[in-house]
Protein backbone atom coordinates (compact mmCIF):
# COMPACT_ATOMS: atom_id res chain seq x y z
CA UNK A 1 0.00 0.00 0.00
CA UNK A 2 2.88 2.67 0.74
CA UNK A 3 4.19 1.68 -2.74
CA UNK A 4 0.82 1.80 -3.97
CA UNK A 5 0.43 5.58 -2.76
CA UNK A 6 3.91 6.94 -2.92
CA UNK A 7 3.27 5.85 -7.46
CA UNK A 8 -0.06 7.68 -7.60
CA UNK A 9 1.85 11.31 -6.70
CA UNK A 10 2.43 10.84 -10.28
CA UNK A 11 0.24 10.97 -13.55
CA UNK A 12 0.03 7.38 -15.18
CA UNK A 13 -2.12 5.64 -17.10
CA UNK A 14 -1.01 1.79 -17.18
CA UNK A 15 0.59 0.28 -13.93
CA UNK A 16 2.66 -2.85 -14.59
CA UNK A 17 3.78 -5.25 -11.46
CA UNK A 18 4.89 -8.87 -10.65
CA UNK A 19 1.65 -8.94 -8.41
CA UNK A 20 -0.30 -6.25 -5.67
CA UNK A 21 -1.72 -6.59 -2.26
CA UNK A 22 -5.23 -6.61 -2.29
CA UNK A 23 -5.33 -2.98 -0.68
CA UNK A 24 -3.27 -1.79 -2.80
CA UNK A 25 -5.27 -2.95 -6.11
CA UNK A 26 -8.43 -1.24 -4.56
CA UNK A 27 -6.34 1.91 -4.02
CA UNK A 28 -4.88 1.68 -7.72
CA UNK A 29 -8.04 0.82 -9.17
CA UNK A 30 -10.12 4.06 -7.89
CA UNK A 31 -9.05 6.04 -10.95
CA UNK A 32 -11.33 5.83 -13.82
CA UNK A 33 -9.59 4.11 -16.92
CA UNK A 34 -7.05 3.42 -15.44
CA UNK A 35 -4.88 0.16 -16.50
CA UNK A 36 -3.40 -2.16 -14.13
CA UNK A 37 -1.06 -5.35 -15.90
CA UNK A 38 0.25 -7.92 -13.85
CA UNK A 39 3.36 -9.78 -14.84
CA UNK A 40 3.50 -13.65 -16.00
CA UNK A 41 6.07 -15.70 -16.78
CA UNK A 42 7.91 -14.76 -20.22
CA UNK A 43 10.73 -16.29 -22.46
CA UNK A 44 13.67 -13.92 -23.99
CA UNK A 45 14.53 -14.48 -26.82
CA UNK A 46 18.15 -15.45 -27.94
CA UNK A 47 17.92 -13.53 -31.14
CA UNK A 48 16.21 -10.16 -31.72
CA UNK A 49 15.37 -8.68 -35.11
CA UNK A 50 14.66 -4.66 -36.33
CA UNK A 51 13.12 -3.88 -39.22
CA UNK A 52 14.61 -1.75 -41.53
CA UNK A 53 13.88 -0.52 -45.07
CA UNK A 54 13.66 -3.35 -47.61
CA UNK A 55 14.59 -5.84 -44.61
CA UNK A 56 15.85 -6.52 -41.33
CA UNK A 57 18.90 -6.53 -38.98
CA UNK A 58 19.02 -9.88 -37.02
CA UNK A 59 21.13 -9.59 -33.86
CA UNK A 60 21.79 -11.57 -30.57
CA UNK A 61 19.46 -10.18 -27.59
CA UNK A 62 21.33 -7.91 -24.75
CA UNK A 63 21.20 -10.90 -21.80
CA UNK A 64 24.11 -9.48 -20.01
CA UNK A 65 23.21 -8.03 -16.74
CA UNK A 66 26.67 -6.88 -14.92
CA UNK A 67 28.20 -8.01 -11.52
CA UNK A 68 30.62 -6.37 -9.23
CA UNK A 69 32.82 -8.53 -10.80
CA UNK A 70 32.72 -7.07 -13.77
CA UNK A 71 33.67 -3.79 -12.66
CA UNK A 72 37.33 -2.65 -13.53
CA UNK A 73 38.39 0.34 -11.67
CA UNK A 74 39.56 2.92 -13.97
CA UNK A 75 39.88 6.02 -11.67
CA UNK A 76 42.33 6.17 -8.16
CA UNK A 77 39.36 6.43 -6.14
CA UNK A 78 36.98 3.56 -5.73
CA UNK A 79 33.43 3.31 -5.75
CA UNK A 80 31.58 3.11 -2.23
CA UNK A 81 29.87 -0.02 -1.94
CA UNK A 82 26.14 2.38 -2.04
CA UNK A 83 27.67 3.80 -5.62
CA UNK A 84 28.47 0.38 -6.66
CA UNK A 85 25.04 -0.62 -6.15
CA UNK A 86 23.52 2.36 -7.70
CA UNK A 87 26.16 1.90 -10.81
CA UNK A 88 25.16 -1.63 -11.47
CA UNK A 89 21.39 -0.30 -11.21
CA UNK A 90 22.30 2.36 -13.64
CA UNK A 91 23.60 -0.08 -16.11
CA UNK A 92 20.65 -2.09 -16.36
CA UNK A 93 19.11 0.85 -16.75
CA UNK A 94 20.71 2.28 -19.78
CA UNK A 95 20.85 -1.22 -21.58
CA UNK A 96 17.20 -1.08 -22.17
CA UNK A 97 17.63 2.82 -23.50
CA UNK A 98 17.68 3.56 -27.35
CA UNK A 99 21.48 4.34 -28.10
CA UNK A 100 23.33 6.58 -27.53
CA UNK A 101 21.65 6.34 -24.04
CA UNK A 102 22.58 8.03 -20.32
CA UNK A 103 20.81 6.89 -17.11
CA UNK A 104 20.96 8.96 -13.74
CA UNK A 105 20.79 7.01 -10.68
CA UNK A 106 20.10 7.83 -7.27
CA UNK A 107 19.31 5.62 -4.31
CA UNK A 108 18.57 2.97 -7.02
CA UNK A 109 16.48 5.41 -8.46
CA UNK A 110 16.24 6.49 -12.33
CA UNK A 111 16.07 9.82 -12.06
CA UNK A 112 16.96 11.63 -15.63
CA UNK A 113 17.53 9.11 -18.38
CA UNK A 114 18.18 10.80 -22.46
CA UNK A 115 18.03 8.74 -25.20
CA UNK A 116 18.16 8.15 -29.10
CA UNK A 117 20.20 11.26 -29.31
CA UNK A 118 23.27 11.67 -32.10
CA UNK A 119 25.79 11.89 -29.01
CA UNK A 120 26.07 11.12 -25.62
CA UNK A 121 26.51 14.68 -25.00
CA UNK A 122 22.54 15.91 -26.03
CA UNK A 123 21.77 12.20 -24.46
CA UNK A 124 23.60 13.03 -21.07
CA UNK A 125 21.98 17.13 -21.49
CA UNK A 126 18.33 15.61 -21.50
CA UNK A 127 18.76 13.51 -18.88
CA UNK A 128 19.74 16.00 -16.45
CA UNK A 129 17.07 18.30 -18.14
CA UNK A 130 14.96 15.23 -16.96
CA UNK A 131 15.61 14.89 -13.45
CA UNK A 132 15.71 19.15 -12.89
CA UNK A 133 12.41 19.15 -14.29
CA UNK A 134 10.25 16.09 -11.83
CA UNK A 135 13.17 18.28 -8.52
CA UNK A 136 15.57 15.64 -8.33
CA UNK A 137 18.47 17.03 -7.22
CA UNK A 138 21.80 15.65 -8.96
CA UNK A 139 24.25 16.00 -6.28
CA UNK A 140 25.29 12.41 -5.42
CA UNK A 141 24.28 10.65 -8.52
CA UNK A 142 25.49 8.35 -10.53
CA UNK A 143 26.15 8.04 -14.70
CA UNK A 144 25.95 5.17 -16.68
CA UNK A 145 26.82 5.72 -20.72
CA UNK A 146 25.70 2.72 -22.89
CA UNK A 147 29.02 3.35 -24.94
CA UNK A 148 32.46 4.91 -24.30
CA UNK A 149 33.05 8.47 -24.07
CA UNK A 150 35.79 9.61 -26.85
CA UNK A 151 36.49 12.52 -25.18
CA UNK A 152 35.79 13.84 -21.53
CA UNK A 153 33.03 16.30 -22.11
CA UNK A 154 30.14 14.17 -20.71
CA UNK A 155 32.41 13.56 -17.17
CA UNK A 156 32.77 17.55 -17.17
CA UNK A 157 29.29 18.19 -17.33
CA UNK A 158 28.47 15.12 -15.16
CA UNK A 159 30.67 16.98 -12.57
CA UNK A 160 29.56 20.26 -12.29
CA UNK A 161 25.88 18.92 -11.81
CA UNK A 162 27.15 16.77 -8.74
CA UNK A 163 27.30 13.55 -9.63
CA UNK A 164 30.26 11.66 -8.37
CA UNK A 165 30.63 8.26 -10.32
CA UNK A 166 30.61 7.10 -13.95
CA UNK A 167 29.98 2.94 -15.31
CA UNK A 168 30.69 2.90 -19.22
CA UNK A 169 32.17 -0.12 -21.32
CA UNK A 170 35.11 1.90 -22.01
CA UNK A 171 37.32 0.93 -25.29
CA UNK A 172 37.92 4.53 -27.04
CA UNK A 173 41.20 5.58 -27.77
CA UNK A 174 40.78 8.32 -25.81
CA UNK A 175 39.38 6.83 -22.39
CA UNK A 176 42.61 8.13 -20.41
CA UNK A 177 41.50 11.84 -20.89
CA UNK A 178 37.86 11.19 -19.23
CA UNK A 179 39.79 9.37 -16.65
CA UNK A 180 42.16 12.04 -16.12
CA UNK A 181 39.49 14.01 -15.43
CA UNK A 182 37.61 12.39 -12.77
CA UNK A 183 40.94 11.21 -11.19
CA UNK A 184 41.40 15.48 -11.06
CA UNK A 185 38.34 16.31 -9.87
CA UNK A 186 37.56 13.30 -7.23
CA UNK A 187 35.50 11.45 -9.57
CA UNK A 188 34.67 7.86 -9.44
CA UNK A 189 35.05 5.96 -12.62
CA UNK A 190 34.46 1.61 -13.97
CA UNK A 191 34.42 0.33 -16.99
CA UNK A 192 32.79 -3.05 -17.65
CA UNK A 193 33.98 -4.01 -21.33
CA UNK A 194 30.63 -4.94 -22.46
CA UNK A 195 29.15 -2.12 -24.80
CA UNK A 196 25.16 -2.38 -24.36
CA UNK A 197 23.48 -1.04 -27.63
CA UNK A 198 19.86 -0.79 -27.98
CA UNK A 199 19.43 0.20 -31.59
Amino acid sequence: MATAQEIDQLFYEVLIAPGFEADALAHLSSKKNRILLKIKEFYVQSRSFRSLLNGVVEQDTDLKSETPADLKQATKLAPTDAEVGDLLFASTCVKHLKSNGIALVKDRQLIGMGCGQPNRVDALRQAIHKAKAFGFDLRGAVMASDAFFPFPDCVEIAHGEGIDAVIHPGGSIKDQDSVDYCDANGMRMVMTGTRHFRH
